[in-house]
């Protein structure tokens, strides 16, 4: 584990440069100023936009596009040292500018949508408004689903109410819930909370482990009645909003906005549950390399490869993560060391700097940033890859599209930083052959296969079940919806595993289940990223010069046809299919390097 070291220690050269933003913080409160009261100009719309419909969306997309280095440098300021009441005083500001430019600009999507269709279309058409026409794309899908301005604004004041659900559930998971401790084998106790339970159910102790999953999962189980209603009533709300805005289900409102097909959704499903055997073949290994006689649930999680590591301080990853994407091509890689040779990273834990790492894309005319909390080892250099697959991702969607244009979609979002762990796992796999590395190589592979396409196109699957349940007037309980969670683990994992009672009441714990049909895009995002790997490392040049095509497209065409000009078409299931061929043969290689 990096020391935590203060802010003040760490060289320059491993934190990130903001004055490539503003040069100070006084230059930002300037630039603050001006654009709240930019914020304050646009009202003039308000009531009028069918008057001066240009006039009215040049001036609010020009409003957003200054505020977005006011909010983010605020934002990547606080996220080194969230201590900082300077910072913190900075970032208040930026939400409030923030807050006040979407509720003054409120007006202008309604009152687009109130003129008239044919109107729309010819402003989608004007050559003056080309930068618009995929903004008004998908207003226009949206136009059958729009209310009169008087009831969308009704509906919008319920946005609290709506929001109460997840905000419950997150009142009751993080701060009222306690856990029963976890007796170690010394003998002392260890506080478990839901922050520390993945330590836990990686133990290499199995007592520990099943302590954890056991105490966990019971104390849910024990609120069971209080989340069922929880969560019934977001699903409820769900199937509200959906009705009121005419559409056939809850599924097709979240996913229609964004141009994703409902069939990508069931392809999804369906293609998973072919390789199902092929999961059972993984668990199979996984209880033969533990020594277990019977594989239990809470047996999923533990490392089955042990005592390998390999020491990879900041630069030496760095330069493993260079060579490993060589094959996304030379000015691919001339960029990514641009982002370390000039400060775009902030590299290393420190006292009250934010955990976790992310790529902020948003600063068009700057270039991204990366927060890392690099340890020496290979998971970090995994993360440095990951996080400059998102960070070129923006870096072309902003070089080559107005800004408009540039923001992706969520559904797309995973995809080219997966797909540099699967170009960088393909070149460790083929150059460090010793058994102990191409062991826990294959391992990490597999279980991004099984946590990340298995796991969330279960939960998918669940969400899918829970709401076609309230579409049809089913009772949402506690018992209708711990039953139909624990069949779907019987499908998944019933066949190898044991069946642990317990699991039955794991839906209670998945805060993403307050946010419907979207986790289905991790696994999806994955599939689409394994197989666009394969064609890079199968075609060279001409797949990379795709691929790009991808990476620059933004939000200039759905993201199901962005992905179309990298030659990968999620709208069929071949791409998640042949993701799950590599799943196959990869737990084959692990068959054989194990020797099991």
């Amino acid at each position: 584990m990096a020391e935590i070291r203060k802010r003040s220690e760490i060289e320059d050269k491993y934190k990130w440069d903001l004055g490539h933003i503003y040069p100070s913080d006084e230059a930002w409160e300037k630039d603050y100023s001006e654009v709240m009261a930019l914020a304050g100009t646009v009202g003039a719309f308000d009531g009028h936009v069918a008057e001066e419909p240009k006039k009215a969306i040049i001036a609010v997309n020009g409003l957003y596009e200054r505020i977005s280095p006011v909010y983010m440098y605020a934002f990547l300021r606080k996220e080194t040292d969230n201590a900082d009441s300077t910072a913190q005083a900075l970032k208040d500001k930026a939400m409030r500018l923030y807050v006040t430019a979407m509720t003054n600009c409120a007006f202008l999507e309604p009152e687009l949508l109130e003129m008239p269709e044919e109107a729309l279309q010819a402003l989608m058409q004007d050559p003056e408004m080309k930068d618009y026409d995929a903004m008004l794309r998908r207003m226009l899908l949206q136009k059958p689903h729009t209310l009169p301005k008087e009831q969308e604004r009704l509906i919008a004041m319920m946005g609290e109410v709506a929001e109460a659900p997840g905000n419950i559930f997150s009142a009751l998971s993080d701060a009222d819930m306690k856990f029963p401790p976890i007796r170690m084998p010394d003998g002392s106790e260890q506080e478990l909370t839901e922050g520390n339970y993945s330590t836990f159910i990686r133990s290499d102790d199995r007592e520990v482990r099943k302590q954890a999953f056991r105490n966990i999962m019971g104390t849910y189980e024990s609120y069971g009645n209080t989340i069922a209603e929880t969560y019934g009533s977001s699903v409820k709300k769900d199937h509200f909003m959906a009705m009121s805005h005419n559409y056939a289900s809850a599924r097709e409102a979240a996913m229609k906005p964004l141009e994703i097909p409902e069939s990508v959704y069931d392809n999804l499903i369906e293609t998973v549950h072919e390789y199902i055997p092929v999961l059972q073949d993984y668990l199979r290994l996984r209880k033969e390399l533990l020594g277990l006689d019977e594989l239990h649930l809470y047996d999923l999680y533990t490392p089955i490869v042990k005592g390998f590591r390999m020491d990879l301080p900041y630069e030496k990853a760095f330069d493993l993560v260079l060579e490993g994407l060589k094959p996304m091509g030379e000015d691919y890689i001339a960029k990514l060391k641009e982002a370390r040779d000039n400060r775009w990273i902030d590299v290393y834990p420190s006292a009250g700097k934010s955990s976790g790492a992310f790529s902020a894309g948003d600063l068009r005319e700057v270039h991204p940033y990366v927060l890392l909390n690099h340890n020496d080892n290979l998971d970090s250099a995994f993360t440095i890859a990951h996080e400059l697959g998102h960070s070129m991702h923006s870096f072309y969607s902003n070089t080559n599209q107005p800004p408009q244009k540039s923001d992706y979609s969520l559904f797309v979002a995973e995809v080219a930083s997966t797909c540099n762990e699967a170009v960088m796992q393909r070149y460790l796999t083929e150059t460090m052959t010793e058994p102990a590395a191409q062991a826990f190589l294959l391992n990490h592979l597999l279980e991004q296969f099984r946590t990340t396409v298995f796991r969330q196109t279960m939960f998918a699957e669940f969400e899918k079940i829970s709401h076609e349940m309230a579409e049809q007037g089913i009772p949402l309980t506690k018992e209708s919806m711990s039953e139909a969670y624990f069949k779907l683990n019987e499908q998944y994992y019933g066949e190898t595993c044991f069946m642990d009672p317990e699991i039955a009441s794991e839906w209670m714990r998945i805060p993403h289940f307050y946010r419907a049909f979207y986790v289905y895009v991790y696994a999806t995002g994955l599939c689409a990223a394994v197989s666009l790997s394969e064609k890079i490392l199968r075609e060279g040049e001409n797949a990379v010069r795709d691929y790009r095509k991808f990476l620059s497209a933004g939000c200039s065409v759905p993201p199901i046809e962005a992905l179309k000009l990298a030659g990968i078409d999620m709208s069929k299931p071949e791409p998640v299919r042949q993701a799950l061929e590599v799943f196959r043969e990869t737990v084959r290689k692990m068959h054989e390097v194990t020797g099991k």
